[in-house]
């Protein structure tokens, strides 16, 4: 959201920014936390200028708000008048917007070095350049990220460069939808001015200001499928329809390279409203997109614009490791496993950890889970994308499909008198009171039994998780060097065999060793 920054304009700076306080200039009052000086200015030429706060409790900066080019001394300080010192190399035309927390209460303090001067650079200049400066950058809408607070792409052969933050034709930033104010599109000509940072390793120019702008010559006005307007084909394939406004000269198309397996190009018409027809096949595999340029020219420059086509897919059965193995992106899996826990964080209720044989992984707000009633124990199904949070993978635009067993948890004793029956499945926890086989043998499957002190219960396999087949049912024991007096709570159906009563099913919830 475009809520990330508090940043400053300074229109028509002028020779006072270079020169410190001036002698006459009033002290600035906010609550309890009083400044001499509206803000900080330090010379180009690099220096230190000090600035005197009044305090009524005691004080400090929000570190993370210092740049690393700035030094202030101190960073805190009691009830009382203080001075502060603030440092920098030389530079011309940066700023800094710091944080000061007095008695619970937050303020702001603007640091100003030297004139804001703008440098005209490529995409890759801006790139390769320092935070701070404030670069002008001529290029091509690659592509709209947000168009209520005016986020894009900026193009110009060199490199892309995020915009972060357009201010409309007032000067004004915030929720102002400039992008439909000033009509930027994708394809249009640009020329922008804005501050760089760089934030959580991508490139910024913030809160830009628009300088000029040319419209694209060719424009996608719609995407049609047997003449409803989409921009998704179904999974059995397809034509779509491309409908555009051309004023150039001919339109060429181009289809990403790892899409022309599956999209290609089988008509086009020309006139007034030229049109351009896509084929694509059927999709066997898990959703899918590819984003198609289109490009005509006035003789001297080409100009170009885009649309993305979609096609959804088959959903994608895997374990929760195939899952975690997989690429971020739109194809779209089911995973079937144990809910582990809630994930507390999310306050919407709708997000848990999910696991199986072969791994584990949050489920962030799955559509539906909270009104399922499911709970910690149960075994569902869900699907969803492959996602990541600062790369930790999770599944995400998730819909929660079924409960495949509601678990419920029972003392062994009630264990023992419930009725045979696969569909039913129980949790119960015991003391491991043997290792060994019904038939007394050491065994690698985890037959075992448990207790609760009076009562006995043998466990016919204890695996690892959920869907555990074949070898993926061995050694669960052994690996986590699992001993008799550890305690083991087991997921399973009750059933009888020559008389012994067994839980089966053998998903291992947890266990905890003996001290």
């Amino acid at each position: 959201m475009k809520l990330r920054y508090f940043l400053s304009m300074f229109v028509a700076i002028t020779a006072l920014f270079l020169t410190g306080c001036q002698s006459g200039e009033e002290a600035i009052y906010l609550g309890n936390f009083k400044v001499a000086t509206s803000y900080v200015a330090l010379d180009k030429n690099g220096g230190t200028t000090n600035v005197e706060v009044n305090a009524s409790e005691s004080w400090s900066f929000d570190t993370s708000s210092i740049p690393s080019w700035l030094t202030v001394s101190p960073t805190s300080g009691s009830a009382g008048q203080s001075t502060i010192s603030f440092s920098a190399d030389a530079y011309a035309g940066r700023t800094a917007n710091l944080k000061v927390t007095c008695g619970g209460r937050t303020q702001e303090i603007n640091v100003i070095q030297g004139l804001a001067e703008v440098s005209t650079a490529t995409c890759a200049e801006v790139n390769a350049g320092p935070d701070a400066k404030t670069y002008r950058v001529t290029g091509v809408v690659k592509k709209i990220a947000n168009t209520e607070y005016g986020n894009w792409y900026i193009d110009d052969g060199t490199g892309e460069v995020y915009i972060y933050g357009t201010l409309d034709k007032n000067g004004k930033d915030g929720k102002n939808n400039s992008i439909a104010a000033w009509g930027i599109e994708v394809g249009d000509e640009i020329t922008i001015e804005g501050p760089k940072q760089t934030y959580n390793g991508t490139v910024e120019l913030v809160n830009v200001t628009v300088v000029k702008l040319n419209k694209s010559l060719i424009k996608v006005d719609s995407l049609t499928v047997a003449d409803v307007k989409t921009s998704e084909l179904p999974v059995e394939g397809g034509e779509i329809t491309a409908h555009l406004t051309c004023k150039g000269t001919g339109v060429a198309v181009e289809i990403p390279s790892d899409a022309k397996e599956w999209l290609g190009v089988t008509s086009s018409t020309v006139g007034a409203t030229p049109t351009v027809t896509f084929y694509a096949k059927k999709n066997e595999g898990g959703n899918r997109e590819a984003t198609v340029t289109f490009k005509t020219t006035d003789g001297s420059k080409d100009y170009t614009s885009q649309a993305t086509i979609s096609q959804k897919g088959a959903i994608v059965a895997v374990n929760v490791a195939q899952f975690l193995a997989a690429e971020v992106g739109t194809t779209v899996y089911r995973l079937t496993g144990v809910v582990m826990e809630l994930y507390t964080s999310d306050k919407q209720g709708q997000s848990f950890y999910i696991q199986d044989y072969s791994g584990k992984t949050l489920v962030y707000r799955a559509a539906g889970f909270k009104e399922s009633g499911a709970k910690v124990g149960d075994v569902v199904t869900v699907v969803g994308q492959r996602g990541a949070y600062k790369d930790t993978p999770q599944m995400v635009s998730g819909t929660f499909e079924e409960i495949k067993y509601a678990v419920t948890p029972i003392s062994i004793a009630d264990f023992l008198a419930k009725p045979d029956n696969k569909n039913v499945y129980y949790m119960v926890t015991g003391t491991i009171s043997s290792l060994k086989g019904s038939n007394g043998k050491d065994n690698d499957y985890g037959n075992l039994y448990i207790t609760d002190g009076t009562n006995e219960l043998y466990v016919y396999g204890c695996y690892s998780g959920y869907g555990a087949t074949g070898n993926d049912r061995k050694f669960f024991i052994a690996d986590n060097n699992i001993k008799v007096g550890d305690e083991l709570t087991m997921i399973g159906y009750k059933d009888t065999y020559n008389g012994l009563v067994e839980l089966c099913g053998g998903i291992n919830f947890s266990f905890k060793h003996a001290e």
